[in-house]
Order: structure tokens, then sequence, then C-alpha cells
């Protein structure tokens, strides 16, 4: 397929708003810009500093109870996009990407949004009904009961599936409100604390149970639709390894698929999505079991945040496919067009302690010296000067490898990982540094567990005497304040007997 960039003279907007911020923010414009369009962001006071407002050709102040709640403002965003004379919005991930009231409301402004339709965006964000949609259409999901069929009997009919179960809120996501039962002696009670947390974290009780699979992997399939009968996948993406079911690090290709699976599962995405008529970018989620059966688990209406290692292996700006679907254009290229070469991972770079629980940090960025080299990528929204605060999600960065093949990926990784320098909050790059150097990772042999079963990967090796006597006389020499020198290295607080000034 063409890599040419489109002529966007004729597009019916010119300009785009990107209705988020950090790293995605940043990603967005630059793909806008590339193309010669006007590219705008909104932001609250706390992020005036950014790497997006700093890029961006118009930045526009919002306001709101909370920095978060600014950018959940959907009528806010609308308007700042009307007045900057923006005709399109991008919203990025997360906050109200998949959210079918704000992309109503945009269309219902005049302006385009960058995505699905709010009939897509409602149907697969609702886990039953996308489930159901996904059955009727005649692709695999795994045996289980929805509380909406008859909620008298959810219980027994959820003890009939068997164990153990995955109790899962109908609506949600981020691994927020899921339970899994290995004793269905405490089925009941369990089901109510699902349905406590799925109102709490998005205003919806409803739940579904479905048989847990043990030791899964986690694979997802990116798809892209022009809503005019064109639908592809650009192949899969392996997100096993995660912590709180939440991803940390992907890659694509997925070391657990040969050629025919890997032909099968695409497809099968591909598939789901056609049954849509899907517009724009998404991806469908996959439960993978061990005896490579594999069940249709969710599907995603917006960009990933692990898309670059698609862009990586296939060549193909995702962004720029989302603005042309969105300007209508069509995508002009089939399956048979949809090449990929070499391999491909991403690390999500968190402020966080991975030996404290993953406990999110904050503190300011005293020096930021990203890694660079052949094949590595780093798409972040901070800047050395900036801060990392508790106001937003803690990823600040996302480093992404290329390489010829898996291996020499790992150790382009290994070696990026070493040469990225953030001091001022703790970030987790020691540990994942540990995680790619385990032998199991190295064989590809990962489930959505791995962690768990692994607890040592995030406990922090205590340093060598030597070394911490010469860092704190790093420390000592600094005219930074001790407590900045210490909360950058690890084991540094202990070292120091509590020495705060």
């Amino acid at each position: 397929m063409t890599t040419a960039l489109p002529d966007v003279s004729k597009w019916p907007f010119q300009s785009v708003l990107v209705a988020n911020r950090g790293e995605i923010a940043v990603r967005v414009l630059r793909t806008v810009q590339k193309l010669g369009l006007k590219g705008i962001v909104v932001y609250h006071a706390a992020d005036r500093g950014t790497a997006a407002v700093k890029m961006a050709d118009q930045a526009i102040e919002i306001t709101g109870s909370t920095p978060v709640a600014s950018y959940l403002d959907g009528a806010q965003i609308i308007a700042a996009a009307k007045a900057s004379g923006a005709g399109a919005i991008h919203p990025g991930y997360g906050f109200l990407s998949e959210n079918k009231g704000f992309c109503a409301a945009v269309e219902a402004a005049g302006l385009r949004f960058i995505g699905p339709t709010p009939e897509q965006i409602d149907l697969m964000g609702d886990k039953v009904r996308a489930r159901n949609f996904v059955e009727k259409a005649g692709f695999p999901v795994a045996p289980s009961a929805i509380e909406d069929d008859d909620p008298k009997t959810f219980v027994e009919r959820s003890r009939q599936v068997g164990a153990p179960l995955l109790i899962k809120p109908s609506a949600g996501g981020g691994g927020k409100g899921m339970r899994i039962v290995r004793d269905l002696s405490i089925l009941e009670q369990e089901i109510e604390r699902g349905r406590s947390e799925g109102q709490r974290y998005f205003g919806d009780g409803r739940l579904y149970c479905e048989r847990y699979i043990e030791n899964p992997r986690h694979i997802e399939v990116q798809v892209l639709g022009d809503g005019q009968g064109s639908v592809v996948h650009v192949f899969e993406r392996e997100c096993s390894v995660q912590r709180r079911f939440q991803k940390i690090v992907e890659e694509t290709p997925s070391p657990a698929l040969d050629a025919a699976l890997r032909d099968k599962i695409c497809e099968t995405a591909a598939g789901i999505a056609r049954s849509l008529d899907y517009r724009n970018a998404g991806t469908v989620e996959f439960i993978f079991g061990q005896g490579g059966e594999f069940y249709f688990l969710e599907m995603n209406t917006r960009l990933q945040v692990e898309h670059p290692v698609t862009e990586e292996i296939t060549g193909i700006d995702l962004v720029l496919q989302q603005l042309r679907v969105a300007a209508g254009e069509k995508l002009g290229y089939g399956q048979a067009d949809v090449k990929s070469s070499g391999h491909s991972i991403e690390f999500r770079i968190y402020a966080e302690d991975a030996a404290r629980g993953y406990t999110p940090t904050t503190g300011p960025i005293l020096v930021l010296h990203p890694p660079q080299g052949e094949g590595v990528r780093w798409d972040s929204g901070v800047l050395q000067g900036g801060e990392v605060t508790s106001a937003f999600d803690p990823m600040i960065a996302k480093l992404i490898i290329r390489a010829k093949d898996r291996t020499e990926a790992i150790a382009r990784a290994d070696k990026a990982l070493r040469e990225t320098v953030l001091l001022g909050c703790k970030t987790n790059t020691a540990f994942l540094r540990r995680l790619i150097q385990h032998p199991a990772f190295v064989a590809g042999d990962v489930h959505t567990g791995f962690l768990d079963a692994n607890p040592q990967i995030a406990a922090e090796p205590e340093l060598p005497s030597e070394t911490l006597q010469a860092l704190l006389g790093a420390a000592a020499l600094s005219t930074r304040p001790m407590r900045d020198v210490a909360d950058a290295v690890p084991d540094m607080h202990a070292a120091m007997g509590g020495w705060r000034n």
C-alpha cells in the first residue's frame, strides 16, 4: 500500500482539536501537523507547560472542579472547538474517547468525530450487548451467564457455568470491578462485591459471569474500517503481561501464534468489525487459552495505548488512517496490501513503585534523557522541568522498540531501558529490565497472571554497599534537595537513615 500523504486540501476539515492530554495528544498532533492541518489542544492549568501545549498551533485552557473533570467536560470542549474554528475532534484514548453522548454531540455541532459512530460506541461499550452481538454473528465467546437474561436465576446459572469464574461489570473496562472466583461457596458474596464495584466505578451494577480460562494470554487485533464496506485487520498484539488487569508490555507478533492461528484470530476480528460495518480504528480483544482456543473479550472503539507497535511493523500511520476515514475517504486498499515485518515491543513507563504494590509516585522531573538509537521510539508528553502529580494516570511515557526479530528486540529494549534517565520520581524502568530478563519472558511463555506468579520480579534487589556509598557521596555534593535525589534512586532512603532534608 502507498505511504504517500493524502491531499487534504479538499477535506471537510482543515484543523483538528485534540480532546486529550499527555503523550497521546502529542502523538495525534504529530500526524495532524505532518499533513499540514492546524493542530489545537485543550488543557487544564495543571498541563500548561506540557509538551502538547507547547507543540500545538493553538492551545485553549479549560477548567473544572479537578483536572480530570475538565477533560471530561464535553460541552466545554465542543465550545472550545467551535471558538477555535476546528472542524474535527480527535478524542485520543481514555476520557471521552468511548462516550457515545460526546460523539453524538460533536456531530450535532457540525464537527467531525475522529472515531466510530455513536451507535457502534454504544453497542461495543456494553459488554453484555457486545458479547450477544458477537455470538449471534457466529464468533466464539466463552461460556457465561448474563444477569440481564434473568436476574432471579443469575447466581444459579453462574454456578452452572462452573469454577473458576470471572465476574465482570457490564459497563466499563480497565480491569475495574473484575473478580475471579475459584470457590463457588462464596459466589453470592463475590457477585455482590462485583455489583457494588461496578456501580461505584461506572454507575452501573449489572454483571455477567464467564468461564475463567486459567493462565490465559491476552491477544488483541487492530482493525480499520471506512464505514463504506471496507474493513482490514492490521495484525495482532500480545498484551499478556499485566498488573491488576492493566497492560504493561505489548508486542507484535505474538510469540504464541503460528501462521495458521494468526490468520484465524485476525480474520475473526476482521469479521466482527465487518458485521458492524465498522468505521475508523478499533481493537478486538480475545482471551487465548493454553490449547489454542480463543474467545471474544471486548472491542475497544478507539485508538489503543499500544498502537505504536503495529505502526512499527507495518509502516501504517494509524492516526493518519483515522483522519482519512473521518474525512470521508475510503481505505483504498485490501487485506493483501497490509504487510508486516520484524518485531516490536512497547513498554509503558509508569511513575510507580513496583516493589510496593505498583504504587503511583509523584515528583518533579529533574532530569530527563530518553534513550536514542536505531529502532528506538519514545512517545511522551512530559518534559524536563515538569512535574508528575497525582491528578492523572501514572503513565508518563511509552518506549517502543523495533528490530528484525524478537531476540534482537529484547536486547535492544534492555539497552534502551538501561539508558533511560528520568530523575525526580521513581519509575518502573528497573522493574521492566528485570521482567524482560526473566527466562519465561525471553521464551515467550507468559500469561495474564505471570507477574502474580513471579512476585520476585517486582521486588527491588538491594544495591551493593559500595554503590550506595557512591550514590550518597554524589547526593551530598548535589545542589538538589536530598529528598529529590533519594526519591530517584532505589534503596537510597534506607541508606540515608531517614534523612529527608
